[in-house]
């Protein structure tokens, strides 16, 4: 089991910005490739972002393209998700999730049976 602790949310006016952390424990944290999901009230849950194991592969939805940012600190079993740019459609409970995944390659970010273990979320509020 891999057990994953989301922190960083809150509340945010339009453009602004914050940094999402996601600790993770239970397991080598370097077989694993991580992701960032979202899902705002009344839809369903998105794809927002994932990482590879060591950094080297990342990708990103469209709509979150250029303006976040995905990274993970090995040594801190942790992956973070900068934030830039804020807007209300932002609005959105964050989920970090990981897949045993110890390739350098993409592609596993497209399904997400993938993503076995899953943290709780924090909350990001973006007001106008």
């Amino acid at each position: 089991q891999v057990q994953l602790g989301e922190s960083g949310g809150g509340l945010v006016q339009a453009g602004g910005s914050l940094r999402l952390s996601c600790a993770a424990s239970g397991r080598t944290f370097t077989n694993y490739a991580m992701g960032w999901f979202r899902q705002a009230a009344g839809k369903e849950r998105e794809f927002v972002a994932a990482i590879n194991w060591s950094g080297s592969y990342t990708a990103y939805s469209d709509s979150v393209k250029g303006r976040f940012t995905i990274s993970r600190d090995n040594a801190k079993n942790t992956v973070y998700l900068q934030i830039n740019d804020l807007n209300p459609e932002d609005t959105a409970l964050y989920y970090c999730a990981a897949a045993f995944y110890p390739a350098a390659a993409g592609g596993f970010e497209k399904n997400r049976a993938n993503f076995k273990f899953w943290g709780q979320g924090t909350q990001v509020t973006v007001s106008s």
